[in-house]
């Protein structure tokens, strides 16, 4: 939920008359009023942070502000005053925050988007009325915006950017914020008058206090949905339609050819458009789009069955993801944050999917987009459409062999809410068409299809919510493309003990059915359990993201949450977490308990413990053995901390520690993640974040060699360093360098097999010794460098500049070696470097 985030709004608003009455917070017919009226300006007022203009010396201040965090409904510490105007074309606010100690505010200069602890004024805004969406826009007394759409009565997307202004003082009253947000950025109706949904929020850092206009109520559900009213928006101009951005790219990268490095010099055109169909339903479109501006993926060594999630980072994806998004295996304890769903857009443009088959190690690491498009927008009667499609390139490697078909991917999302927001019901089809050939046609399926449905309803009363999906899917493809399709470790169908494997099946479909229940606002408690079932051919991978087929969960979590100011601290939760896993046949796979609490003390410390014991019961393991059999599993024991510094100061300090204890203390891991973030000279941010991890485990999987399914004893160590830095010149203009070397290193011994009981209570009776020595592997060292330098200047409103240097390094041996971390980075730095150097060139048009 938004409400958990550290960023909320603020706005300037107008024309209402202070309320004379006594404010108390536990009479509601004292508390300010929550409807405004917005002045319209005759003159537009300059934006430069001042007052002086003749509309807002006609605006009657709001001053109605009250605290809402940490706690709900007090006195906020200093006054804060808002008014709002506006003419045919833009929104105006003005706030006014008080403070009298202006050189104690805090404030940082930073990038655009880049959130920082300071102090911070937001205006949230639903122009649509609609209760349900809306957007951002914040600034700290720097002049740093933030801006982000908002969906689903509040869920964020800061991937959305507009094109804004907004000027800043800092004086002997405190600060002021100016807002001037042209409608041109926001959706509303065509009818003639307009009322806006608005929150106003200030963050008073330095007291750790959030107070907002009107009440913002943690303990109810919803966020859009308590946003005040401003009435009186007449007579709006019709948004101009069309935006452009066109772009012009030079690059200059790495190519390793057979007989050694050369350089590849591109010159390339693009541009990204934004289209107005109706006051309140968008076009977007990309064409020739390119990424170099994007940060890298983290290191990652995967020594699993499953596939590695990778976030989002394109903006083109980013934006607008939400309208887009459709969960699987979304339970009442993971908070849906395993990435896995119906819509998964790093697979358009994905790196070629059949390089590694044909033995290319020259291509590119991404596939070239064609051409994308989304149509979004929300009609008058609740209906909420999205729609993508996009169109990627054939690409052939070596020896002319296709590693990549032209693919296409699309998405229609609808959802239609109901009871003004409090119901909704919706559906989503998702489609692949790879226009494969015989290179392709035995390794990638041909076409994969996806239709679902999903409903929440909102109890009278606002407290209780149930809400449920059903999803249907069918791949198909050359019976050797389903086959591997069968074999994929979602699927497992090869399994002895669960034999589904048909290699003359052309086509594979499946379904997952999922229905929750829980109690969404309360003042202390609140509580969620849920069921989902998902069928063993059910299949997503084509375009979305999918660990685990064939299983059933069933999960519920409760949470006691104080939110109010006590003696000793300014918030609490305790969070108590039940699950179990099935597959569809009723092996049992998991049964365990978690409990977790989180305190944030007085001085903005904060305090988070937790654990989890698992494999209570007779449980057995799906993956282990790789397509092998179930395998017994013993318990496992996983405890959790960490504790986080106060992000006030110019250094904060935070600490992680997590440990997992299982197969009878044979098997154990601890993870520490330190990590240091500097502010200096209020302009200069940066971060060092290690992350080191030692393993010991006593059935690592193998794989199947010949009848035999294999494992080993793995002693591994990994060491992650994560570099960020941030210089702003200005907040327009800033340099940012990010930067991870990452090593993981590991030797394996005692190699075992499975024995013929796999599902025995004893140890030792599962796993007995290998008889075929040749199959013990030795070890690994794997070395990765990678790193971002991004200059982005916005030298105009929506026009950008981007010079980016990006390097990467990596390379792998058979042996674990001798030499510590220090000894494996410097011989990283002796590894052959992939440069790449870009300069993006954009420039916005508005017609």
């Amino acid at each position: 939920m938004l409400l958990g985030l550290p960023l909320l709004a603020t706005v300037t608003l107008a024309l209402q008359v202070p309320d004379p009455r006594p404010q108390h917070p536990s009479d509601p017919a004292l508390l300010p009023p929550t409807s405004v009226v917005a002045t319209r300006a005759a003159q537009p007022p300059v934006i430069d942070g001042r007052d002086d203009d003749a509309v807002w010396r006609e605006a009657l201040p709001i001053t109605g502000f009250q605290e809402w965090r940490p706690s709900e409904g007090g006195p906020p510490k200093l006054p804060t005053e808002a008014k709002i105007a506006y003419d045919a074309a833009n929104l105006y606010v003005f706030v006014r925050a008080f403070d009298p100690h202006p050189d104690s505010i805090i404030t940082v200069l930073a990038r655009r988007d880049y959130f920082v602890p300071t102090d911070m004024i937001w205006l949230f805004l639903d122009s649509y009325h609609d209760r349900r969406t809306g957007y951002e826009f914040g600034v700290n007394p720097s002049g740093v915006k933030l801006d982000a759409q908002i969906y689903n009565d509040g869920n964020e997307d800061f991937a959305w950017d507009a094109v804004w202004d907004v000027a800043t003082r800092v004086d002997s009253l405190g600060w002021t914020a100016e807002f001037r947000i042209p409608l041109s950025q926001l959706r509303y109706g065509r009818q003639k008058r307009h009322t806006f949904g608005l929150i106003i929020d200030r963050d008073l850092y330095r007291y750790a206090q959030r107070v907002s206009w009107p009440l913002l109520r943690q303990s109810k559900a919803g966020f859009v949905s308590q946003f005040g009213d401003v009435d009186g928006f007449d007579d709006l101009e019709a948004p101009r339609r069309l935006e452009a951005a066109p772009y012009v790219v030079t690059k200059n990268v790495s190519e390793f050819t057979p007989t050694g490095i050369g350089r590849t010099q591109d010159v390339a055109m693009g541009g990204d458009m934004k289209y107005r169909v109706a006051s309140n339903l968008t076009l977007d479109a990309t064409f020739n789009p390119d990424f170099g501006q994007v940060e890298a993926d983290p290191g990652v060594l995967n020594l699993t069955a499953f596939e590695t999630f990778f976030r989002e980072q394109r903006p083109f994806f980013v934006a607008g993801r939400g309208l887009f998004q459709f969960d699987v295996n979304c339970t009442a304890v993971n908070d849906c944050n395993t990435g896995e769903g119906l819509v998964y857009s790093r697979r358009i443009g994905r790196a070629p999917e059949l390089a590694g088959t044909y033995n290319d190690t020259t291509s590119a690491a991404f596939t070239r987009i064609l051409g994308a498009g989304k149509l979004t927008g929300r009609l008058p009667s609740g209906l909420t459409i999205g729609v993508l499609d996009a169109v990627t390139q054939h690409v052939t490697g070596v020896g002319g062999a296709t590693i990549e078909p032209t693919s296409n991917y699309g998405v229609v999302r609808l959802r239609q809410d109901l009871r003004g927001g409090e119901s909704s019901i919706g559906g989503i089809v998702t489609a692949v068409n790879r226009g494969n050939d015989s290179w392709t046609s035995q390794y990638l399926r041909s076409s994969a299809y996806v239709g679902a449905v999903d409903f929440r309803h909102r109890f009278p009363g606002r407290t209780y919510e149930i809400s449920g999906s059903l999803d249907l899917t069918r791949v198909a493809g050359t019976d050797s493309a389903i086959a591997l399709t069968q074999r994929d470790a979602a699927h497992y169908y090869q399994r002895p003990d669960a034999l589904r494997y048909d290699p003359t099946r052309t086509s594979l479909s499946g379904s997952d059915a999922a229905l929750q229940f829980g109690k969404v606002a309360g003042a202390h408690v609140m509580f969620q359990t849920g069921y989902e079932r998902r069928s063993a051919g059910f299949e997503i991978n084509d375009l979305g993201y999918l660990q685990r087929a064939d299983q059933q969960a069933w999960s519920t979590w409760v949470g006691f949450f104080d939110r109010h100011q006590r003696a000793l601290y300014q918030r609490f939760q305790w969070n108590f977490n039940w699950w179990q896993y099935w597959t569809t046949a009723g092996l049992p796979e998991e049964r365990a308990f978690n409990t977790n609490t989180h305190t944030t003390f007085r001085n903005t410390w904060s305090f988070h413990v937790g654990g989890t014991v698992g494999q209570l019961g007779e449980t057995y393991c799906y993956s282990c053995a790789r397509g092998g059999p179930a395998v017994r599993q013993d318990p496992y024991f996983a405890p959790w901390a960490g504790l986080n510094g106060d992000d006030r100061k110019a250094i904060v300090p935070y600490f992680w520690v997590n440990y997992w204890g299982g197969d009878g203390g044979r098997s154990h891991s601890i993870n520490l993640m330190p990590e240091v973030d500097f502010k200096l000279a209020s302009r200069v941010t940066a971060a060092i974040i290690p992350n080191y991890t030692r393993t010991s485990n006593a059935v690592q999987p193998l794989g199947l060699h010949d009848t035999r399914y294999v494992f080993a004893h793995l002693e591994q160590k990994q060491l992650g360093v994560t570099m960020r830095f941030t210089y702003p010149f200005t907040a327009s203009a800033t340099l940012q360098v990010y930067a991870q070397p990452f090593v993981s290193k590991g030797t394996y011994s005692n190699v075992r097999q499975l024995s013929p009981t796999p599902r025995a209570a004893d140890f030792a009776s599962r796993y007995v010794p290998d008889t075929v020595v040749v199959d013990n592997p030795g070890g690994f060292n794997y070395k990765q460098f990678r790193s971002n330098v991004v200059f982005r200047w916005e030298y105009r409103p929506g026009s950008t500049l981007f010079v980016i240097w990006s390097q990467g390094r990596q390379g792998s041996t058979g042996v674990e070696g001798t030499r510590g971390f220090g000894g494996d980075i410097g011989d990283l730095f002796d590894l052959r470097p992939d440069n790449s150097f870009l300069v993006k060139l954009s420039y916005w048009i508005n017609r």
